[in-house]
């Protein structure tokens, strides 16, 4: 590792970076580390690379494919933005030295028992890079990090979107042909087409170094044509490679690819019950310390560097490139010239994955933040009044939902209509709402999070007017459940614009913090707002004040910088948009079922089950598709998933605390409310920012979220409402503004932690939509057990307490702590900042 320099970016999406690692022929490589403690490798693509659309497109569809490699003994591709002016890739990190370094440099050749273990591994690595579709097509000793529990492949699939990137113009242009000398099969020397029995060969050649410290057919003691014709047609010299591995590396190193083992009979031949560690003692402590270094590795702040234009020092386990004389007139594939004044000399060109030092190419004036739009300045200067428009979208919303419950009796008088209705009008709203967050969500992230959020207050605005004009019980649910599709889109692009937007970690916690007061707290907050308000005025008149909100967000949303699709081309998802779609659809009607008067128990559980099988099906034909709405790698970790229960239970809870202020708030003066308001928003930022935002990177998401629930769970228990008096409702309001407060920068922090802005739309619609599953299972819940809401209901609170204290539980046993030896506070480095 090295100190970054002042060329170097402060973040590079999500990530905040603490080091550099080196380069390789891809690009730049840094060490980096998300707000919550996850440490990644996050390699950065070269400019001359990134120039060329079809590089791009091979890119984006690799990575996609490498999202998908699964298996113990790989580094996962976490996070990427293929489609920024500096595309980048994040990988799991792995603490370990390569074993060219182990072998080349510290040890020497590995024992048997170790080279068979090796062998068992990478052949495992292997099936599960073959079965997401993808060939290595670089497998090489610097390509395989050794650990304290077994080696692990990295680079996967990413070599392929440089082979013949910008179709075959551009190979021609650079003669690159992926592959390292020593470790190239046959047919990539032949240049014919590549099969998954590449990386077999390519195993055998990785052993017999491992085993012998030697390169295959001598690759660094002759040219490159007696090289390249020793690859093709003679036999490799095998003197010192294990009796027991003799026959499985020869077989690995025949000529016809159709003749060499499968991954599977690999495994199989090399399985061991072996007990012990599979490394000798000195190897294993030298890991131990490497493992230490990290820890203590403490970046510099940025201010203290003397010169900023010094080339950082090469790290000596990494070996020059070896220089071959060549005619000027026939460079080979996969060498480029050396240096200037120098044209028959040329030198292999650096595989994707292969790390090593980096040259300068010119500081910026001042250090730059890749955010995660990729557009490598610095943040958007807009980004807090980005912040204020969409909390504000998010809020018309909810006033909206909340004005409709307060003004149904102002409307069943208006029109006529009795209340069975008038039952559809806030129902088909909440399943229309419900069932398109997702494809909400996968919108924004096709064609953009400000242009969905025009889109969506456009229709909001439109949909409104038309519901203030109708004269009927018909056109006034029409006009309703409408904007309930509008407003499918506002929620999740706003989510999803705070999330792109904010990727300095501090600024990113603080954001977070205000946001949710509308995200978490908006459905309880707006409830002081809308009914001591509206109930003054004509159910018409609010249709048009929601119109006037809307048009106030629209103005604030067209003043934003406008943001590129997350995905080019846009490819919508067609199948998952459609069972998302009909399975919230389906369960949400089930909850309906049981909300409504005349609601049919049996079909409600029947459509209950059809929700849940669709769902699950979607979940399924998720993990199948490349171009899907939400990524394994947004929805994948355990944290992300205790946080997205978290948030789960506590929108149940929250939402049984407000059907109950609904009808005590009806007494409650106008004043009183609107004061209420103010002291729980307060309270909710003290909470948010005052609390969680400055203690989260330092003790973790777990010791904030556990107490932020449970200090909710109390307020649950002190409701005690005494019609027309706000000082009933002060101690448990109280509660609840703190504690949630707390939770709900911690869960949104989690849930978004290390994630792209071009899946931050999918990502925000899968959040928003579990968010209003627990709201609707909530009201559900609450009529299902009583048909007269009365916040002296024991049995409703406690249900409502008990949500949270099992919240609390989840949260505390799914999500883990921040890696804390390494944090900031504790190195005693300040955080970088662009």
């Amino acid at each position: 590792m090295e100190q970054l320099t002042a060329r170097d970016p402060a973040h590079i999406g999500p990530y905040r970076l603490i080091a550099r690692l080196g380069e390789g022929g891809m690009g730049l490589v840094y060490l980096g580390r998300s707000d919550l403690g996850r440490t990644v490798a996050v390699k950065v693509v070269q400019a001359e690379h990134s120039q060329h659309p079809e590089f791009r497109r091979r890119f984006a569809r690799e990575v996609a494919a490498a999202r998908r490699v699964g298996g113990d003994w790989t580094a996962a591709v976490l996070d990427a933005d293929t489609e920024a002016a500096t595309p980048w890739v994040a990988t799991q990190y792995i603490p370990g030295p390569d074993l060219t370094t182990v072998v080349g440099k510290d040890f020497g050749p590995l024992p048997e028992h170790s080279v068979h273990t090796l062998a068992n591994r990478l052949a495992l690595a292997l099936r599960a890079v073959h079965g997401a579709g993808l060939i290595h097509r670089d497998l090489k000793p610097s390509n395989v990090l050794v650990t304290v529990d077994g080696p692990r492949v990295i680079d996967f699939g990413i070599a392929r979107a440089l082979d013949s990137a910008g179709g075959d113009s551009l190979v021609t242009r650079t003669g690159m042909l992926i592959g390292s000398p020593g470790f190239m099969s046959p047919e990539q020397v032949r240049g014919r087409e590549l099969t998954p029995a590449n990386d077999l060969f390519c195993l055998g050649a990785v052993l017999v170094y491992a085993a012998t410290g030697r390169l295959l057919f001598g690759a660094t003691d002759t040219g490159l044509n007696a090289h390249l014709f020793r690859i093709a047609e003679e036999e490799p010299d095998l003197t010192g490679v294990p009796d027991s591995l003799l026959d499985l590396v020869r077989a690995c190193l025949h000529k016809d690819p159709a003749l060499r083992p499968t991954t599977a009979q690999v495994v199989e031949r090399t399985a061991t019950d072996r007990p012990g560690e599979w490394l000798p003692g000195p190897v294993l402590a030298q890991l131990g310390r490497k493992a230490a270094e990290l820890l203590d590795f403490a970046p510099e702040v940025r201010g203290a560097r003397t010169d900023p234009r010094a080339q950082p020092a090469r790290p000596a386990s990494r070996p020059e490139p070896t220089s071959y004389p060549l005619p000027p007139s026939a460079p080979p594939s996969g060498y480029a010239p050396v240096a200037q004044g120098a044209p028959n000399s040329y030198a292999p060109t650096a595989a994707p994955a292969e790390i090593r030092p980096a040259p300068g190419h010119g500081p910026p004036a001042a250090p730059m933040h890749v955010g995660p739009a990729g557009n490598g300045a610095p943040p958007d200067p807009r980004r807090w009044w980005g912040l204020a428009v969409a909390t504000f979208a998010q809020l018309v919303v909810l006033l909206n939902t909340a004005s409709t419950l307060a003004l149904l009796p102002d409307i069943a008088r208006d029109l006529s209509s009795s209340w069975d209705g008038l039952a559809w009008l806030s129902a088909g709203y909440a399943i229309v709402f419900g069932a398109l967050l997702l494809v909400g969500g996968h919108l924004a992230d096709l064609v953009g999070r400000r242009t969905t959020l025009l889109i969506g207050l456009t229709g909001f605005a439109v949909t409104a007017v038309a519901g203030a004009l109708s004269t009927g019980t018909d056109a006034l649910l029409w006009s309703h459940v409408l904007r309930g599709v509008f407003a499918a889109l506002i929620v999740p692009a706003s989510l999803g614009l705070v999330t792109a937007l904010f990727t300095e970690p501090d600024e990113r916690r603080n954001a977070f913090g205000i946001y949710s007061v509308a995200g978490l707290g908006g459905s309880a907050l707006t409830l002081f707002i809308a009914f001591p308000l509206f109930l003054t005025l004509n159910w018409r008149v609010s249709l048009y004040v929601t119109v006037l909100l809307a048009l106030v967000a629209l103005i604030g949303a067209a003043t934003l910088v406008r943001d590129q699709p997350g995905r080019t081309p846009p490819r919508f998802d067609a199948p998952g948009a459609l069972l998302s779609t009909f399975g919230a659809a389906a369960l949400l009607y089930g909850f309906v079922q049981f909300q409504v008067d005349d609601g049919d128990a049996s079909l409600a559980y029947s459509a209950v089950l059809l929700g849940v099988l669709l769902l699950a099906a979607f979940a399924w034909q998720q993990s199948r598709t490349a171009d899907r709405i939400l990524l394994a790698y947004a929805t994948g970790t355990r944290d992300m998933f205790g946080a997205s229960l978290a948030l789960f239970l506590t929108a149940l809870a929250l939402e049984i605390v407000v059907q109950l202020l609904g009808p005590f708030l009806m007494s409650v003066e106008l004043l009183a409310s609107l004061a209420m308001f103010v002291l729980m928003t307060g309270l909710f930022l003290v909470g948010s920012r005052g609390v969680s935002a400055r203690l989260l990177p330092r003790i973790g998401p777990r010791a904030l979220l556990l107490p932020g629930l449970l200090l909710a769970a109390v307020g649950v228990l002190l409701i005690r409402l005494v019609e027309g008096s706000v000082v009933s409702a002060l101690p448990s309001m109280i509660c609840l503004s703190l504690g949630l407060g707390m939770a709900g920068t911690v869960i949104y922090s989690t849930i978004t932690d290390g994630i792209a802005a071009h899946d931050s739309g999918g990502l925000a619609g899968f959040v928003m939509a579990s968010q209003h599953m627990g709201n609707e299972l909530g009201v559900a819940l609450l009529y299902g057990t009583t048909s007269r809401l009365s916040g002296d209901n024991p049995a409703l609170l406690h249900t409502a307490a008990a949500a949270l204290l099992v919240a609390a539980l989840l949260a505390g046993l799914l999500i883990k702590g921040p890696a804390r030896s390494v944090a900031p506070a504790e190195t005693g480095a300040a955080p970088a900042r662009s």
